[in-house]
């Protein structure tokens, strides 16, 4: 009986270390739980700039769109910063030039007179072809002088052969009355450009990025007086305006 009693004691005490043997191995086991954390309240730009622990990496306030060139917002437009340099011309003389650069400065421009080699329009001729029999050119001259045009002469015309000039006009209005003139005797005449070769005069100016080319128009010497300007770039520009 004594021996039973012992042998029931010691399966007990044997169970009692088997569970508490066991409980200590689940207690290992088991991960420690995650201390909870209490939300907070960010910014929207506390969180663009705060750092991000989870990627190891640190997001700039002022961050740029993936892809994007990070300098690109500091860069200047290249159409901005474009320089137009233009040369309007050709004057005929000083005076011309001088007219055109106040008219220019006067409006913000900051013009530069040149001078060159070149052909400048001189204005428009009025003249009267010879018949193929030239004899009766000095008829010509003195019906013409008879009517009121003292001033005409024979020189080369155009094409080939000679020709009555009536005069060289750079206002339209003195060339027109001139032909009115003419036309009243019983003449037909003609009309054509000249130009002359010597020295020229040309201004340069710096066009704006926003300016729109010049009209040739408004810089106009004498009111009614012929001046056939063109715009092109500047020698050495590399570009057209």
């Amino acid at each position: 009986m004594t021996l039973l009693k012992s042998l029931v004691v010691c399966l007990v005490l044997a169970n009692v270390g088997y569970f508490l043997w066991a409980r200590g191995i689940a207690s290992n086991a088991e991960p420690a739980a995650a201390p909870a954390t209490t939300p907070t309240l960010r910014l929207k730009s506390e969180s663009l700039a705060g750092t991000d622990a989870a990627a190891g990496y640190t997001v700039p306030g002022n961050a740029t769109p993936s892809g994007a060139d990070p300098g690109e917002g500091n860069k200047p437009s290249l159409l901005t910063n474009v320089k137009r340099c233009i040369s309007v011309g050709p004057f005929r003389d000083v005076s011309e030039a001088a007219h055109a650069a106040t008219t220019l400065r006067g409006t913000g421009y900051d013009p530069r007179q040149r001078v060159a080699d070149g052909e400048v329009w001189a204005g428009v001729w009025v003249y009267l072809p010879l018949p193929p029999a030239r004899s009766n050119g000095d008829q010509l001259l003195a019906k013409l002088k008879a009517g009121g045009i003292d001033d005409a002469l024979e020189m080369p015309g155009p094409n080939e052969g000679s020709v009555i000039s009536l005069g060289l006009y750079s206002e339209p209005k003195r060339a027109q009355a001139r032909v009115a003139q003419a036309q009243a005797l019983g003449f037909n005449p003609g009309i054509a450009d000249r130009k002359r070769t010597g020295n020229v005069y040309w201004i340069d100016i710096d066009l704006k990025p926003t300016d729109s080319l010049l009209n040739p128009a408004d810089l106009q010497g004498e009111s009614g007086r012929i001046v056939r300007l063109e715009v092109k770039g500047c020698p050495g520009s590399g570009a057209s305006p």
